[in-house]
């Protein structure tokens, strides 16, 4: 059964997402970088307001989640990823590694859709889980070689896959 809804709310969540990561690369970027991000940032802003139009339009639609055991695990994973994102940010700031809170979150985000396979019962899921997670990684190695912060490779990294997946939700929506 394909769940309209989810799919509205897939382009509202994955572009308002999207849209904050790119705000998050423009913490300490090269110069020149800025101009584009600014873009990025007020397309997926863009999208997600399309997807928030779309999600109150089809509010009455059916969704994976009005079943309660899927609304229940996707609350609970939900819950779990900002406790455990948010204990590592403030770990990492008190021991003066603010440097690492970007990629930190970028990797909990990404392990967290995981478990949101499940709830939701799209296996696309462990494709962008995989991708966030390799994004958190490589922004440790990365960043360093261009002299920018890790937020600014991992901001422009998950920015560009959450807004892929925004993408596919319209593609998805506009399928139906």
């Amino acid at each position: 059964m394909e769940y309209i809804r989810d799919y509205a709310m897939y382009i509202s969540i994955f572009g308002m997402f999207s849209f904050c990561w790119f705000g998050w690369a423009q913490e300490n970027p090269r110069p020149n970088w800025r101009i584009f991000l600014g873009i990025a940032s007020g397309v997926a802003l863009l999208l997600c307001l399309i997807g928030v139009y779309l999600s109150v339009t089809n509010w009455h639609a059916a969704s994976v989640l009005s079943e309660n055991t899927k609304f229940n695990t996707y609350l609970i994973t939900v819950y779990i990823e900002f406790i455990i994102a948010g204990i590592g940010a403030v770990v990492l700031i008190k021991r003066k590694l603010s440097n690492y809170v970007a990629p930190w979150v970028a990797f909990i985000v990404g392990i967290h859709f995981i478990g949101l396979k499940s709830a939701f019962n799209d296996s696309s899921l462990y494709i962008l889980a995989g991708l966030l997670v390799a994004i958190s990684i490589l922004s440790l190695f990365i960043s360093p070689r261009l002299k920018v912060a890790n937020s600014a490779i991992t901001g422009i990294g998950a920015g560009i896959v959450l807004f892929a997946f925004a993408l596919l939700g319209l593609i998805r929506f506009l399928s139906v």
